[in-house]
């Protein structure tokens, strides 16, 4: 009894598979690659994530030879020529990025950072202007201070220091920037301020520790301030406030810094020893 029923299946089987093999390879290999496109974007977000930036770099010129139109792989190129520090490689392939008819905002964006990085303030600044001020974030914004820091407009930067502030949970970066913005007017008390804030926001920021003393050695206030620290880098810290008191022209207050960062430091501090002999000398 169980026969028939065996061919039947057997049968059903068979027409299947001939209804298959009529599938047109075009359709099978059209299957395949999008599957492929699947994993290529998954393996995308990982060169770009944990991989080396240059091997990242030579993956995705490999992938964009075979993929002329994907945006998202020539995305990937200009970030990872980006991160590996190759500022004049990655505005060329942005460039062609934004001239892509599937480009964002945000691509514009990351375009002005690009320039940025290359040294092309100017031309930065005009592609900001065509992003729209619908188009909110917090690269947006600090890009535009950065912007107009270079061009002098302090009231532009520091609004937009703000806004950038509040576009971000990670704040400690853009209030650092924003601080020696304000050092380099001379607004070392609002300077002093912000690089506070920075390191209350991101504690392991050394550049906005070295910073608040640079801002405290204008002020000829050359104690040092009471943030978390290594020994390395107090050791450090006392060396930049007595580079800055022997700036002021206290040079014995400076020779005194200079000593006790070199006592300070738990390795031989050359750079401390150098400056000291040669005040000495």
């Amino acid at each position: 009894m169980r026969h028939p029923v065996l061919v039947i299946s057997c049968l059903a089987g068979a027409v299947a598979l001939s209804a298959c093999s009529k599938t047109s390879d075009g359709e099978v290999n059209r299957a395949f690659r999008d599957v492929n496109v699947v994993d290529e974007s998954n393996l995308n977000d990982i060169m770009l994530t944990v991989g080396d930036p240059n091997e990242a770099v030579v993956y995705f010129q490999r992938t964009l030879k075979d993929n002329p139109d994907r945006i998202d792989v020539m995305r990937g190129l200009a970030q990872s020529l980006t991160k590996a520090r190759r500022p004049t490689e990655a505005v060329t392939v942005w460039s062609k990025v934004i001239d892509h008819p599937e480009a964002t905002q945000d691509d514009k964006v990351d375009y002005a950072d690009a320039l940025i990085r290359n040294d092309e303030w100017d031309k930065a600044d005009k592609v900001l202007d065509t992003v729209p001020p619908t188009h909110e974030t917090y690269k947006r914004y600090r890009l535009e201070a950065m912007v107009a820091d270079s061009n002098k407009e302090w009231k532009k930067a520091d609004s937009f220091y703000e806004t950038a502030v509040g576009l971000t949970t990670k704040p400690g970066g853009v209030l650092n920037n924003w601080g020696y913005s304000k050092l380099t007017r001379g607004d070392f008390t609002d300077a002093e301020k912000l690089f506070s804030q920075a390191i209350q926001q991101d504690p392991d920021l050394f550049t906005a520790k070295n910073n608040l003393i640079l801002a405290r050695g204008a002020q000829r206030n050359y104690s040092l301030p009471v943030v978390p620290m290594q020994q390395t880098e107090r050791a450090q810290l006392l060396y930049t406030l007595g580079l800055s008191a022997v700036k002021q022209g206290d040079v014995e207050t400076g020779k005194a810094l200079l000593r006790e960062a070199i006592d300070t430091h738990p390795q031989h501090y050359e750079d401390a020893v150098r400056s000291l002999r040669a005040l000495q000398g």
